[in-house]
């Protein structure tokens, strides 16, 4: 039980990789992992097209830099401290590209109702994010390319009724990730009304 706190106290984005392979039974664990997740209906609507082609990559990574040239880079720059802004500009013009495995995720709207397909689809990628961390790999969860849906759709060869949701970068982090800055849990949680101090 206290490995999978662990697991999820560590967990934080990985926007920079080491150039070496992630397994197919690493990628298995992970995927296995992705699908036990809950879903609406129980629909499991996710499709999960794993990308190591090196033109494929590439070509992913170049929708990722258009969208952070075009709209990501002023949308985020008053919105987060300059050492962020520069990790996540450092990963959306490379970093992520450089990642030797993309994980591209996609919903099935005939297999599960589009109105629901983040709801069903998300807790399958935490799901794959928290198992590729117990496994010592990186992840960060991407969506600016999904901003291109018909060319991330083209490169993975999804049908127009698959909704592209995420790109999640997977591989081993280039340096140690550090324990995540998160603000401790009593400051967003209430008893019984909002306004109730949890302590």
């Amino acid at each position: 039980m206290s490995e999978l706190f662990n697991v999820i106290s560590a967990q934080r984005a990985c926007r920079s990789f080491r150039d070496v392979p992630v397994t197919d039974a690493e990628l298995e664990l992970i995927l296995d992992a992705a699908v036990h997740a809950p879903s609406a209906e129980n629909r499991q609507p996710w499709e999960f097209v794993v990308v190591r082609d090196d033109a494929a990559r590439a070509a992913i990574g170049e929708i990722i830099s258009r969208g952070w040239e075009a709209v990501g880079r002023e949308f985020s720059s008053s919105r987060l401290s300059p050492d962020l802004l520069a990790d996540v500009e450092r990963g959306a013009t490379g970093g992520i590209a450089a990642a030797p495995v993309h994980i591209v995720v996609g919903a099935d709207t005939y297999r599960g109702l589009a109105a629901t397909s983040a709801e069903s689809v998300f807790p399958a990628v935490q799901n794959l994010m928290l198992a590729a961390g117990a496994l010592g790999l990186g992840t960060a969860l991407t969506t600016i390319a999904v901003g291109f849906a018909d060319e991330l759709r083209a490169i993975v060869g999804f049908p127009n009724h698959i909704r592209p949701m995420a790109v999640v970068p997977i591989g081993h982090p280039a340096r140690p990730l550090g324990p995540p800055r998160r603000d401790p849990f009593a400051i967003r949680s209430h008893r019984d009304r909002y306004g109730t101090p949890w302590s």
